[in-house]
């Protein structure tokens, strides 16, 4: 009984040009906010080390073009006087939003003078940045150790940058001068350096990612226009290879086979005529004759069965395949075949039989194979086809030699399986035999 087949194989759903411009979009963004994220972190950095040196140059605005000219030598001696004069000028013209504390060291340690009267006179050790600017004579910034004691009176106004830089007295006395200064001062300077050219480049990435979203739609229709282009031209070729072989089975069949089908009659009839007058020898090849022509004929309808199987429209896969096989044994081949008795798609069937048919002809020319097995088989909602044979094997550099030969057939079927959603896998090394899998979805 003949299996009922399926009409048309429905082609597996590709990625929408939209899709694939909405991921491509989704990644631009991504790289975007990763580029965008460390680029403002250098410039924050960048940003924050202009504050630094800002907060270094308006220190030593204030120490040596405001507080140094007031300094007297009474300030070493802790005059009440030449201390009452020093606070006045640092209350008007130093504190302010910016500065909230200024302390004055001697080089022991020792606060001469400072806005808050109850450090005054208090010895602290100096750490080794503050040795280093009376040694070099250059102004430091750093954030604030609030958890010092000589800091304890700042510890409720936040963080703190410290910036320090020698000053002079009148007798040449070097003194450390130190300011704290805000830290959302420092930031806020900061800020106003390196949002500006974050802005600029955020709004050039994002120009950027605008205007290469257009050109990846286009750059995408046009890829999968010319994808289905492709697939068409594939469809029409094997489209017109079927009707080729269809063509070309039909005119041997009606002219070729029928011509020596009549020519074997003849020669068979001309061998028993009796006629006494035909010499024995003449008989004899008279019959070898009719047998060889026979035999030809044999050998196109074998071929014949391999351009158009006529089997696998009357009787199904099983029976194609049989065909396919039947020459095999007689060159000393010995064939499993192992096919489900389910039904399959007409397209599937014939995608299969073609892929047997390639893989058959290896194995009959090239492979000197001793054993065959021939499997078609369903599970998991995919069809399988397997042909494995234990011939002499071949390396990937034989078949791109093969393939540049312009043996393609392979090729072709690898496209055709793609085209359907499927795999064809080939293993094969020297000595160890060839495994041939097509794989396709089960429609």
């Amino acid at each position: 009984m003949r299996r009922p087949h399926g009409r048309d194989v429905a082609e597996p759903d590709a990625p929408s040009v939209a899709g694939a411009v909405a991921q491509f979009a989704l990644t631009g963004l991504v790289v975007l906010a990763l580029f965008l994220v460390g680029s403002v972190l250098v410039f924050r950095g960048l940003g924050r080390s202009e504050a630094l040196r800002d907060a270094r140059q308006f220190a030593v605005l204030t120490g040596q073009g405001i507080v140094e000219p007031a300094l007297e030598d009474g300030v070493l001696r802790s005059s009440p006087e030449a201390l009452d004069r020093l606070d006045r000028i640092v209350q008007e013209r130093v504190l302010g939003e910016r500065v909230v504390r200024v302390k004055i060291w001697d080089t022991t340690g020792r606060i001469v003078y400072s806005d808050e009267p109850r450090l005054v006179g208090s010895t602290y050790a100096l750490d080794d940045g503050k040795r280093d600017v009376l040694r070099t004579g250059s102004a430091r910034a750093e954030l604030s150790d609030l958890e010092g004691p000589e800091n304890r009176f700042e510890r409720d106004q936040g963080s703190l940058y410290e910036v320090y830089l020698p000053v002079r007295t009148p007798d040449g006395t070097a003194l450390l001068f130190e300011t704290y200064q805000r830290g959302s001062a420092v930031t806020s300077t900061g800020r106003r350096i390196w949002l500006p050219f974050a802005g600029l480049l955020l709004a050039s990435l994002v120009l950027l990612w605008l205007v290469q979203v257009p050109l990846a739609y286009r750059l995408a229709r046009n890829l999968r226009r010319s994808q289905r282009e492709r697939e068409a031209l594939l469809v029409r070729a094997v489209e017109a290879s079927n009707d080729e072989r269809r063509r070309i089975a039909a005119d041997l069949h009606d002219g070729v086979v029928q011509d020596l089908a009549g020519i074997s009659y003849s020669l068979a009839a001309a061998a028993e005529a009796p006629d006494p007058q035909v010499p024995p020898a003449l008989r004899a090849t008279l019959r070898e004759a009719a047998v060889a022509t026979r035999d030809s004929m044999r050998r196109i309808r074998s071929l014949l069965v391999e351009i158009h199987p006529p089997n696998l429209q009357a009787s199904g896969l099983e029976a194609a395949l049989t065909d396919l096989v039947a020459p095999l044994p007689s060159r000393g081949i010995d064939v499993m075949l192992d096919v489900d008795e389910a039904a399959l798609g007409e397209e599937t069937e014939l995608l299969f039989y073609r892929a047997a048919g390639e893989a058959i002809r290896n194995v009959e020319h090239h492979a000197g194979a001793r054993n065959l097995s021939v499997e078609v088989a369903r599970a998991n909602g995919r069809a399988r086809l397997a042909v494995v044979d234990d011939g002499v094997g071949f390396t990937e550099a034989d078949r791109e030699r093969s393939r540049s030969e312009g043996h393609v057939g392979l090729s072709l079927l690898e496209e055709l399986a793609s085209r359907v959603g499927g795999t064809l896998e080939v293993r094969s090394s020297p000595g160890q035999g060839t495994s041939f899998v097509l794989e396709v979805p089960e429609r």
